[in-house]
């Protein structure tokens, strides 16, 4: 059985890249290259489904991402 994620990546203010799988709740992993940083979210998302079966039968529908931009002030 195959199923695709879909995959934020980030770049912190340390350099590393993080990348997140919207689908999965909590599923993230960070490194310090792409490339490793690849290997690392395939292993996350093969753990994150070891453990909760449930996401494989009840797939749900990427939609997009949005950028909010808000106004405050600094304490």
């Amino acid at each position: 059985m195959k199923r695709e994620f879909n995959i934020v990546i980030e770049r912190d203010e340390d350099g590393y890249y993080i990348r997140n799988v919207p689908e999965l709740p909590g599923c993230h992993t960070q490194a310090k290259s792409l490339d490793e940083l690849q290997k690392r979210i395939v292993e996350a998302i093969q753990l994150y489904l070891e453990v909760d079966k449930d996401k494989l039968e009840k797939p749900t529908k990427f939609v997009g991402i949005q950028k909010v931009e808000i106004s405050f002030e600094k304490a």
